[in-house]
């Protein structure tokens, strides 16, 4: 049954059913496991979650990013269904299948570039990630992975070293794997001077930085997200991220663009790096690939990726067969509805409605992000100093009137946006409405 596109609160948030399996969720699954909003969801459709107590949520989530397409896509839901029908698993690496090689195919045709490249499939965005350093290390016989400031890039041991923000992400968790040096990234808001004058500084602050503390010669990789996720969708000065790309080429270093949150449209192109004609080496994707499957991959030049010995990459579950189809199917519906076209619409919308927030409040510091993709820095008026309380009050607020919104950013005081790509114009802008009236009611 398709879920009806409206905003309808017909209980306290969360209700009672809710209320009730939370009560279970907490005697059954470990308190390690946060939740944002304990509401039990039954159904979803385009810009709708509908939970077990028919309260009916505008999402501006996607589930952090994951269901672009919708939370149940027809085309995505289709092929799976279809899959299923035939076969759950063999493993990829035992006896392949059809499936897995059509969504390589797939991403080294989509994936920036036109020289030859190879694909390999995992389940996560954080796997991955480490599969690309992997492959870094063994093209190069170097060891060094080079981070940023605000860096997100997962929760396993080694992606935990490479990500930057300690708590919730990597309190208590260490030790962390070794050889992972972090640089400054160049952060707009909070570096000084004009774009033209923050590019050539962060670059050189960069580079020297490398220089001094690792070695050109010794780095194996820089890693970076084009615009990073849970460090505050912080979005680097035109021509910065294409300096880094030219400069690791010079040096025999791979480039690895994360576009596990920026990637398959989510941005206004297929891919991030897109926006700024960079051409990465490596390129991981995760999130939006499927649908809301699990499925990941690495994608890069044919001679990195198989530069690996036979059996060096590879997982059980990796490529999943239900996942791969469901991926076709994402992809087809983002290729024939032109969801690329439809992230720049979105943010013409949200950036003409936060604008006019930012004027009535001054606790709006920073409005930024890209495509579907968009944020605001919350800061104590007249300076800025971040405001994770008000940011924490809002999001809260906003939950209660049936909107989903997340928090990010390093200092906690960034609300981010990241609706699906098949939203409703309609929809969406009530959702802004709401914000507003948010804002209003919490200074």
């Amino acid at each position: 049954m398709p879920v009806p596109q409206e905003r309808k609160l017909v209980t306290q948030i969360p209700g009672p059913k809710s209320q009730e399996l939370h009560a279970r969720t907490k005697a059954a699954v470990s308190a390690g496991v946060g939740i944002g909003l304990p509401v039990y969801v039954e159904r979803a459709g385009g810009g709708i979650l509908v939970d077990v107590d028919g309260n009916q949520f505008i999402d501006l989530g996607s589930g952090i990013a994951v269901t672009s397409v919708g939370n149940s896509a027809p085309k995505v839901v289709e092929k799976a269904k279809a899959q299923l029908d035939d076969f759950t698993h063999t493993c990829f690496m035992v006896t392949p299948y059809e499936e897995y090689t059509a969504v390589c195919e797939k991403l080294n045709e989509l994936t920036p570039g036109d020289h030859e490249k190879r694909t390999a499939l995992f389940n996560s965005g954080a796997e991955a990630v480490e599969n690309a350093v992997k492959i870094a290390r063994s093209h190069t016989k170097r060891d060094a992975i080079v981070v940023f400031d605000h860096a997100y890039h997962g929760r396993t041991n080694l992606t935990m070293a490479l990500t930057a923000k300690n708590m919730p992400y990597k309190k208590g968790f260490g030790p962390f794997a070794g050889e992972v040096y972090r640089m400054p990234m160049a952060y707009p808001y909070r570096w000084a001077g004009d774009e033209a004058t923050m590019t050539d500084d962060a670059f050189a602050a960069f580079t020297n930085a490398v220089h001094a503390q690792v070695g050109e010669e010794n780095v194996a990789a820089v890693l970076i997200e084009p615009i990073q996720g849970e460090g505050g969708f912080i979005v680097p000065p035109k021509g910065w991220l294409g300096r880094i790309a030219d400069w690791c080429r010079e040096n025999g270093i791979v480039f690895i663009a994360d576009e596990v949150q920026t990637g398959f449209c989510r941005t206004g192109d297929w891919f991030a790096c897109e926006a700024e004609g960079v051409v990465p080496d490596l390129m991981t994707m995760a999130k939006g690939i499927a649908g809301g499957l699990p499925l990941a991959a690495v994608t890069g030049r044919a001679e990195m990726m198989d530069s690996v010995h036979s059996g060096g990459l590879g997982g059980t579950y990796g490529g999943n067969p239900v996942a791969c189809a469901g991926a076709l199917g994402a992809i087809e519906t983002m290729s024939e509805e032109a969801l690329a076209g439809k992230a720049k619409r979105i943010e013409q919308i949200f950036r003409e409605r936060l604008g006019a927030m930012a004027e009535k409040h001054g606790v709006i510091g920073d409005i930024r992000g890209r495509g579907a993709m968009m944020a605001v820095e919350i800061v104590k008026p007249g300076t800025t100093e971040p405001d994770a309380d008000l940011t924490k009050k809002i999001n809260a607020a906003c939950h209660a009137k049936g909107v989903v919104t997340l928090t990010a950013g390093t200092y906690g005081n960034v609300l981010r946006f990241l609706p699906p790509l098949v939203i409703g114009e309609d929809l969406l802008n009530e959702g802004l409405d709401v914000l507003d009236e948010v804002f209003t009611e919490s200074l």
